[in-house]
């Protein structure tokens, strides 16, 4: 403390430090190392890059009162001068917005739709109010409050993550033009890309765990207007003509209107599609090979169906069709940012009631 300044090899980085905003631990030793070097403020503050005015009310929180200036006193002091107290989270402390978000999660609803939801459904009550990232925290977040203590892992989040990660860039996918029975997909009505028009759907099988019966599976339709989810079971296996006869009649209770296409991947199960199509009067297009973004809303949809159902892990043989309806209810009871959060059931039923009058 009694060397020259230029002796004190601290100082000599010092004149490179150049801190925006407040004064850092480091910086404060080197005002403590000026001061007792018998430095003036205006020279610490043009080595440190600080206005000398910085400098100046810092020591004179101290040597006002006749103190020895002592950094990390200093530091100290300015940690207790700037902590603010913190609120509870909103979520973290329990009453009916927690019980109510903790109620949609246990139905599987994103919290996005949640936080959606709630505005639209209580417009004139901010109490019930909460954002997205709010849930996503009270959920990941570690802290007293946080809902795991009430969710499991599986039940908070549809994703079973405990922990955000970065979004992987999307693989690229073979395109292929090959034509699949002569109607590939690029014969399809134009009306179908743009989801303006209902009654176009996209279907697929849902896989199960391998069995000693051989492989299980379910059939999954989504309507692309409405997002509206239905679920069929395939209790006799994957053959086509079980699957057409299957499908034609979990589509019957519908409208013409509202069988107006399907589309499909390449799959053998789908190889008696005209059979199911004279059924239904509902023609079937196929996509190109390794291709499913061309189904999109389907592959969505199954990706969700894997909370429900495992992949690797589920025997589809043991589920009922009045399993796979409860499981439909509680998807197509979810609301949806791409329906102006409403759920794909209203949608569903706005059309129903349309279509009864017409």
């Amino acid at each position: 403390w009694g060397q020259p300044l230029v002796a004190t090899p601290s100082l000599m980085v010092m004149e490179v430090v150049v801190v925006a905003g407040r004064l850092s631990a480091a910086e404060r030793e080197e005002i403590g190392l000026g001061r007792a070097a018998k430095l003036s403020v205006r020279e610490i503050a043009r080595r440190l890059g600080r206005a000398p005015s910085t400098v100046s009310r810092e020591l004179g929180r101290f040597e006002r009162y006749g103190q020895v200036y002592r950094p990390s006193e200093a530091d100290w002091a300015a940690w207790l001068r700037h902590r603010r107290a913190k609120r509870p989270g909103r979520l973290a402390v329990d009453g009916p917005l927690r019980r109510l978000v903790i109620d949609l999660l246990r139905q599987r609803w994103s919290p996005q739709q949640i936080a959606l939801r709630l505005r639209r459904d209580y417009p004139d009550s901010p109490e019930r109010w909460v954002s997205h990232e709010t849930i996503y925290q009270a959920i990941y977040l570690q802290a007293r409050g946080n809902l795991r203590a009430e969710l499991t892992r599986q039940v908070a989040l549809r994703s079973g993550r405990a922990a955000r990660r970065p979004r992987a860039r999307a693989a690229g996918a073979i395109r292929s033009q090959r034509p699949w029975l002569g109607l590939n997909i690029s014969a399809r009505p134009a009306e179908v890309t743009d989801r303006a028009v209902p009654g176009h759907w996209e279907g697929d099988l849902l896989e199960g765990g391998r069995d000693p019966d051989g492989g299980s599976a379910i059939a999954t339709l989504v309507e692309r207007h409405t997002r509206f989810v239905i679920l069929v079971s395939l209790p006799e296996g994957k053959l086509s003509e079980h699957v057409a006869a299957h499908l034609a009649t979990a589509m019957s209770w519908l409208p013409r209107r509202l069988r107006a296409s399907l589309t499909w991947d390449q799959g053998t199960e789908m190889a008696r599609h005209t059979q199911f199509s004279i059924a239904t009067g509902c023609p079937v297009y196929f996509c190109d090979p390794h291709s499913p973004w061309q189904r999109g809303t389907n592959e969505n949809t199954n990706g969700l169906l894997r909370q429900y159902f495992p992949k690797g892990r589920t025997n589809f043989r043991t589920i009922t069709q009045a399993d796979l309806n409860a499981v439909a209810d509680q998807l197509n009871a979810r609301p949806r940012k791409t329906l102006n959060i409403d759920t794909p059931a209203e949608r569903m039923a706005q059309l129903l009631g349309v279509a009864t009058t017409d």
